[in-house]
């Protein structure tokens, strides 16, 4: 059964990723375009309203949670989904499957795996504040509803 993003997690989502009507070199060094979306070769867009990346935004995550949903065995709160919707799909799936964070959730450990957050703050090998603040905010959001 699959599971939708709630308006926590899509707010922050926005928040953080920005939106941008023209493609841009995201940190991670990918095309990015809209709220986070990383082009791909089939990908036409030359310039997106925000309703139009609002739409692409949804469809992006479905896959990111379906990841979560894949990676996580115990149940999560609303919020403490969001969070981890969040922290992959900017991080992608792969780092949410090999990260200590994920086994410690996995094993029930909440409080500590809610430390993990922190740690995902660089891009190329440098320390972003804007990183630094979203995995702040995951890191509450996730804590919200223990």
């Amino acid at each position: 059964m699959h599971r939708f993003l709630n308006s926590n997690g899509i707010k922050l989502i926005k928040q953080f990723e920005g939106f941008s009507p023209l493609p841009y070199t995201c940190a991670g060094g990918y095309l990015t375009i809209g709220y986070g979306h990383k082009l791909l070769p089939s990908d036409r867009y030359k310039k997106l309203t925000e309703e139009r990346a609002s739409i692409i935004l949804k469809k992006d995550l479905l896959r990111t949670e379906r990841a979560v949903l894949r990676y996580i065995d115990p149940p999560l709160t609303d919020d403490q989904f969001a969070a981890l919707v969040s922290f992959t799909f900017n991080l992608g799936p792969a780092t949410l499957q090999r990260s200590t964070l994920r086994q410690k959730i996995n094993y029930g450990q909440y409080k500590e795996a809610a430390k993990e957050f922190p740690r995902w703050v660089y891009a190329a090998g440098k320390k972003l504040p804007g990183l630094a603040r979203r995995r702040k905010t995951e890191k509450k959001l996730f804590l919200s509803s223990i």
